[in-house]
């Protein structure tokens, strides 16, 4: 019998905790971040947010400290979530400390102001995604908001692009999801039933078009939809900073999320493709 057996997996199981709890104290400290760093919130909005974060945390530890995730894809995969996730800590640190920056200016608040007017201004151009929303914004803002707006869209839409220039990158170069192993189809990807539906291959390819195209025109629909929902009352209001914030994150991160998603999807579907293609040459090797 071996001995040391129970003690590696008491190892495995305890580094497995670590991590899961560190990614829940994190995503915690990413939905309180906004309500924690900027001044005049709301007690009530204090409380929900405090319920928001505690509830994510809960929901993150349990899909990690799990052995087969049944939510998040690519669990597996890294450093496919860990881009993402580090994508939306940038976005609301910076957005948050800008907006902070216009209620209550700090030392370091007064570049970092500087810096998102100088790409709002350089992405507000006719028919980009930025122009949209800032266009998007209420009839009664004032141009100061308008200004705040245009510089987190821009920002936002720019650390997106970042973003995703980096995935494809690693996809390309790296060899992405190889680098550090075999590809657990099953694992990675708990959401895809390949027992219906077809052809897995036909849908992976379909699913990949479909995340792309939707991801490339999310940031131009977006800000129209706000517009239609903003006439039912359904909108939220961008004027207050935390809601600003959180629009931005919505409308620049889920787009890249999406086309990240895809991007995978393909490469996963080209993965396939190529062992298919050598197991039939190996068949027809073995017939001959």
């Amino acid at each position: 019998m071996d001995r040391t057996r129970p003690e590696r997996k008491g190892r495995s199981l305890i580094s497995r905790l670590a991590a899961a709890a560190a990614r829940a104290i994190l995503v915690a400290l990413l939905i309180a971040l906004p309500a924690m760093m900027l001044p005049q919130v709301r007690p009530d909005t204090t409380q929900i947010v405090a319920l928001l974060a505690l509830v994510a945390a809960m929901l993150t530890f349990v899909e990690y400290v799990s052995d087969y995730p049944s939510l998040i894809e690519f669990r597996d995969a890294p450093p496919f979530n860990r881009i993402r996730f580090f994508a939306l800590f940038m976005s609301v640190v910076l957005m948050t400390l800008i907006a902070r920056g216009a209620e209550a200016p700090t030392p370091l608040t007064g570049p970092l102001r500087g810096m998102g007017h100088s790409i709002g201004a350089a992405m507000d151009f006719p028919f980009s995604p930025v122009r949209l929303m800032v266009l998007a914004a209420p009839a009664e803002a004032s141009e100061t908001a308008r200004d705040l707006i245009r510089s987190l869209a821009g920002l936002a839409y720019l650390i997106s692009i970042s973003t995703l220039v980096v995935f494809v990158a690693l996809v390309r170069l790296l060899d992405w999801p190889l680098r550090k192993g075999a590809f657990n189809f099953f694992v990675n990807l708990p959401l895809f039933d390949p027992t219906t539906g077809g052809d897995v291959l036909l849908r992976l390819k379909r699913d990949s078009h479909f995340n792309v195209a939707l991801g490339f025109l999310l940031p131009f629909l977006f800000p129209a939809l706000l517009k239609v929902a903003s006439i039912w009352g359904l909108a939220p209001n961008i004027l207050d900073s935390q809601a600003l914030i959180w629009t931005m994150v919505a409308w620049s991160l889920l787009p890249a999320s999406l086309i990240m998603r895809g991007v995978a999807l393909m490469r996963i579907a080209d993965l396939i493709e190529e062992k298919r293609r050598r197991a039939y040459a190996q068949a027809e090797l073995q017939l001959v």
